[in-house]
Formats: C-alpha cells, structure tokens, sequence
C-alpha cells in the first residue's frame, strides 16, 4: 500500500508533494533533514501528511 502527502513550507508557502510505502517513517525523514534536497533547501514548517 502507498500513500500520497504533501508537505508545506510555510502558509502560502512551497509545496512538496510525495509517495511513500511508509508514512510516519518518510515523515521522520523529512523532520530530520534526510527526506529530499528540496524540503531540505526550503524547508518545511508545517509537515502534513494528507492521504
């Protein structure tokens, strides 16, 4: 099963669309700076996954 997320920047801000196979395992990624180059260069505030 995979799961579609999205992560926001900020409000109004960048927002970086994912799948993973693992959510809260991909969100920790994120949190700890490992999850992309992209949340890593904009960053990502508010991290919310949306199924």
């Amino acid at each position: 099963m995979y799961h579609v997320y999205i992560l926001a920047s900020r409000r109004h801000g960048t927002l970086y669309i994912g799948v993973t196979n693992s959510l809260p395992k991909r969100l920790e990624e994120h949190r700890s700076g490992k999850g992309s180059l992209f949340v890593k260069q904009y960053g990502s505030a508010c991290l919310r996954g949306i199924l």
